[in-house]
């Protein structure tokens, strides 16, 4: 049985979007934030970003889960919940849930994204397994655990799923402080496990987040498109252009939309009128590149204890299981 929470109303969403556009191109530089690339159109877009020969992170993630879901889970005494933070496809979940059909074990998922797209995507992968209950949540990573959290019963063992390098899209400290509030939602004995991609040369990488289709292009371009949509924008998509750079020093990868001319954009619904100077960009998402050992020492220093890691040596891509040790 497939349920969903409640969605926030549409209008206090489009609101709290105005209010973070009005101040984040306030900024210098000029920024938005990244959850805001995952509208309808967007999550399609990273889904096809995905299937992409230069984007290898999604099959290098799904070849360590098709070969190690049942060690993965082996250790989770039942009765288990599944909490996907970024619920994406459902495909990866799905194979730790099939790892649990095998042993004759159920499990309940929770899936939280701020996407319904995704959401319905994962909901229906998850539909065709008969020893699954499935829950969705429309809201932030931080929000979702919470109510996956507050309707966990007494004995159940939870592990959090964590997925796609999407840790990646944190800073440093800010994933210090995200980590820190997934342990606090947790008991010990839960257990997290935790997608990370690894640091690779620059050419590799470069091409992961400009690749020669355009496709990623499209998926950073229809964040302005969105803010037409919703916010009455008039931004010409025509006048700005996709960048992808390696920040060493920040072991970061960085997307920007470059500005090709001077120019005034108007944003009637985030309070007017945003100017840009030729060759200026607005910074949109980062994704951080770490070495195996950075992994195990950030969930450590969250109140995790490091159980096991998985590396895919091609794709240079790593799993990492953590376990809740007795601090809250």
């Amino acid at each position: 049985m497939i349920e969903t929470s409640a969605a926030a109303p549409p209008a206090e969403a489009v609101a709290d979007f105005a209010e973070d556009v009005r101040r984040d191109l306030a900024l210098s530089p000029k920024q938005l934030q990244s959850k805001y690339l995952y509208n309808a159109l967007g999550s399609c877009l990273f889904e096809a970003i995905c299937r992409l020969p230069w984007y290898r992170i999604t099959r290098a993630e799904g070849r360590l889960l098709s070969r190690w879901a049942e060690p993965m889970v082996a250790a989770l005494p039942d009765p288990v919940s599944f909490v996907e933070l970024g619920s994406g496809s459902g495909e990866k979940v799905a194979m730790l849930a099939e790892a649990l059909r095998s042993r004759r074990r159920s499990v309940s998922i929770h899936l939280v994204d701020i996407s319904p797209t995704a959401l319905e995507l994962s909901e229906r992968t998850l539909g065709r397994l008969e020893h699954v209950s499935v829950v969705g949540h429309r809201a932030t990573y931080e929000e979702g655990l919470r109510h996956a959290a507050n309707l966990r019963s007494p004995g159940v063992t939870m592990l959090v799923l964590f997925l796609g390098s999407n840790i990646g899209n944190f800073d440093p400290p800010a994933a210090h402080d995200f980590l820190t509030q997934i342990r606090g939602a947790l008991r010990p004995g839960d257990a997290l496990l935790l997608g990370a991609d690894l640091v690779k040369p620059e050419e590799e990488l470069l091409l992961a987040y400009d690749d020669p289709l355009g496709v990623t292009a499209a998926f950073n371009k229809n964040l302005l498109v969105r803010i037409n949509q919703e916010l009455l924008a008039d931004f010409d998509l025509k006048s700005f252009d996709h960048r992808a750079v390696w920040n060493a020093p920040q072991s970061r990868v960085e997307m920007h939309l470059v500005s090709r001319r001077a120019q005034e954009v108007a944003i009637p619904r985030a309070g007017g009128i945003v100017s840009f100077d030729r060759g200026e960009h607005i910074w949109t998402e980062s994704s951080y590149k770490y070495t195996i050992e950075e992994i195990v020492e950030r969930g450590e220093r969250a109140g995790f204890r490091s159980r096991e890691q998985w590396v895919d040596g091609d794709a240079r891509f790593a799993l990492t299981l953590f376990v809740a040790d007795g601090r809250s």
